[in-house]
């Protein structure tokens, strides 16, 4: 357990080398959401992986909100002992990589953003706040099986069942009151400023998310200046489990190019 400045998080460092890459997981993720890519990456670069407040093994936490998310991924950054540093985030975890890149752009060298999304739209926030009331009332088992099927795609439960299984448990281990907390926060959540955006951005989504589909990818590829989208077949919400190998070879190029233009 690491103390950032504003309150406890779980914080793995892996003792990789090269500059500094913090990984943001999304709603119902943890610090495993980003265990094939972690693998791979470490190889070339420091990395950073965190629970948010409440959310896997971080405690729960008064006064959750994107704000206070971009408050406590600012300490992690303190912790890295590093003055710029490489993001990448998942579902909930983009929207606050971009609030983080738009409110301090001299932080940040480049960010990959999969299943993204700039802020929810009208009916997914009634959705959220729903679900949180279910999570309080009747705890993460429901909840866990309809996401575990909604949000994977047909060739994952076909061909990759483990897949859902890790989505599933991802979701059942979640503490009902930390979730419904940030189901809330992502309820209220807002879009970052694009234009203040000015680092190199890699956006990733499957052809079958559903949370963070493609024209929500593309229309946020255009709002911000410059950034990439690479859509991946067969892939739904859950990318960085679902089409691992797809992930970690289009974040290894990614971050390549970055520091071939660096130099």
């Amino acid at each position: 357990m690491s103390d950032a400045t504003t309150r406890k998080l779980f914080l793995e460092e892996l003792a990789g080398k090269g500059e500094a890459l913090i990984l943001v997981h999304g709603l119902g993720g943890s610090v495993n959401t980003w265990y094939p890519q972690t693998q791979v990456l470490k190889r070339d670069q420091r990395l950073f992986c965190y629970d948010f407040a409440g959310s896997g093994r971080s405690p729960l936490a008064e006064g959750i909100s994107i704000a206070s998310h971009v408050e406590d991924l600012l300490s992690v950054i303190a912790q890295s002992g590093e003055k710029r540093v490489h993001l990448a985030g998942h579902s909930m975890g983009t929207i606050i990589c971009q609030h983080l890149a738009a409110k301090a752009p001299h932080v940040v060298a480049s960010m990959v953003l999969i299943g993204a999304l700039s802020e929810p739209p009208a009916a997914a926030r009634g959705a959220l706040r729903d679900r949180a009331a279910k999570a309080r009332s009747e705890g993460m088992r429901g909840i866990a099986d309809a996401i575990a099927s909604a949000a994977t795609s047909a060739d994952t439960k076909i061909n990759q069942p483990t897949a859902v299984a890790f989505v599933r448990e991802s979701l059942m281990a979640q503490d009902p009151e930390g979730y419904a907390r940030n189901c809330e926060a992502l309820a209220e959540a807002q879009a970052a400023d694009h234009s203040a955006i000015s680092c190199p951005v890699l956006l990733i989504t499957g052809d079958e998310d559903r949370t963070g589909p493609i024209p929500i990818a593309r229309a946020l590829a255009s709002a911000i200046d410059g950034a990439e989208l690479q859509i991946l077949a067969g892939c739904g919400h859950w990318a960085t489990v679902e089409r691992p190998k797809q992930v970690n070879y289009a974040m290894t190029l990614f971050a390549a190019r970055n520091r071939k233009k660096a130099a």
